[in-house]
């Protein structure tokens, strides 16, 4: 899906599959995406402030310079291909991963 600046703001995208969607520069704030299958979907630059992404799948997934001020990461399942450069609000998502916090070196 080509969903490029597309405007998705309180979304309910639960259990939606977006392998390899194009969701650069979108608006997910507030969107639930709680079991998503973001699987090398391109999320960079998109807004994620508060958004839910408990148990979503992030596999090979591109957050580069996303927003993801008070997003919820809650059992979220990434991998060593999951881009994390430049993402915004680190400082502030809940239920961020130990494993990831160690991997950011957020620690």
């Amino acid at each position: 899906a080509n969903l490029f600046d597309a405007n998705l703001s309180h979304a309910n995208l639960t259990l939606a599959n977006l392998t390899d969607a194009n969701l650069f520069d979108a608006n997910l704030s507030h969107a639930n995406l709680t079991l998503a299958n973001l699987f090398n979907a391109n999320l960079s630059h998109a807004n994620l402030e508060y958004a839910n992404l408990t148990d979503a799948n992030l596999f090979n997934a591109n957050l580069s310079h996303a927003n993801l001020e008070y997003a919820d990461l809650k059992d979220i399942i990434w991998n060593e291909e999951t881009n994390w450069n430049n993402v915004k609000g680190l400082e502030t998502v809940k239920n961020i991963p130990q494993e990831l916090k160690q991997q950011l070196g957020l620690d």
